[in-house]
């Protein structure tokens, strides 16, 4: 009886001691293998000065008039993840993809993450680059993010083009970022584990390996920093700061919209609702998952040529 005791006491050791001893591998190995990811990103873009930091930008281009593209929530390394688009449009306009504070080699900063305070530190790098006119171009929360833009800047912005852009009072627009953990499984290396283990999210998409190569980078880098984190939990209250705001009834307004969102009920619904509170309103239905700009760039380009060269002079 003695010895099985012993036995069943051995083998609920080791059942007890195999997590830990993971954990503690998978946690050395990410400690050692962060200083190496940051030294193999790659400089890009120029870095402007915005509230006493650095906010990094790609400015491309030489058309007369110029496009402004913010990113989603979460996206790392957003001068990279447009560039399918960015080519697509930099042959007539001058294109401009912010990195906000927290994404892509922008700082950090501690600033809270309100869409007054991004749509105001936008303002600022493009008020340092020249640029007070411009087609204000947005993935998913940029969305809200522009309505503030619109409230605060009418008067320069000659559009807005949404790339399944969010939109006031979207189902689940309240519902508290799940945010919890996330640092502590960065240090654990847990996260590394399961970004090494999921594949390649860019598989046959046109991006090149150097190119995706630094959006992993950016990704490990960024995701679980501060910066992100915050603006991640004040989602819900980004949203209803905006909850009875539409854009001016004179802004030409864009919409493209992914078809058949399972995720979001009537998710073309709101847009065309939203569309339809301005003059010039425009819904185009494409194909494709939220970040349609990563398969359907060309569609979207041309489409947004037209619609912009439809408009009055500007």
């Amino acid at each position: 009886m003695r010895k099985r005791v012993k036995i069943t006491l051995l083998t609920i050791g080791a059942i007890v001691a195999l997590p830990v001893l993971l954990l503690t591998t998978t946690s050395i190995v990410n400690a050692v293998a962060t200083p190496s990811d940051l030294a193999a990103i790659t400089p890009y873009g120029e870095k402007v000065p915005v509230d006493g930091k650095k906010m990094n930008v790609v400015d491309t281009g030489t058309g007369q008039e110029t496009i402004v593209l913010l990113p989603g929530l979460g996206t790392a390394a957003p001068a990279l993840d447009f560039q399918p688009l960015i080519s697509e449009l930099d042959k007539k306009y001058r294109v401009i993809a912010v990195e906000p504070f927290g994404t892509g080699l922008s700082d950090q900063t501690s600033s809270p993450r309100t869409a007054k305070n991004i749509a105001r530190e936008v303002h600022e790098a493009l008020r340092y680059l020249g640029v007070d006119r411009y087609v204000l171009m947005g993935h998913s929360i940029a969305g809200i993010y522009a309505l503030e833009c619109s409230s605060l800047y009418a008067d320069e912005l000659i559009a807005f083009v949404g790339i399944d852009s969010s939109v006031p009072g979207q189902p689940g627009w309240d519902e508290p970022a799940p945010t919890d953990g996330l640092a502590a499984l960065r240090d654990l290396g847990i996260l590394r584990v399961l970004a090494a283990v999921s594949g390649d999210p860019y598989a046959g998409m046109p991006y090149d390996e150097h190119t995706k190569e630094q959006m992993r980078l950016l990704t490990t880098k960024n995701s679980t920093e501060p910066t992100l984190l915050d603006e991640m939990n004040r989602t819900a209250a980004n949203f209803a700061s905006v909850r009875s705001m539409t854009f001016p009834a004179s802004l030409p307004v864009l919409l493209f919209v992914r078809r058949d969102d399972q995720d979001v009920p009537g998710w073309l619904a709101l847009h065309e609702k939203q569309a339809a509170t301005v003059e010039r309103g425009k819904v185009i239905v494409l194909e494709g998952e939220h970040y349609l700009h990563h398969t359907r760039s060309a569609e979207i380009g041309t489409d947004t040529t037209a619609f912009l060269d439809s408009l009055p002079i500007r």
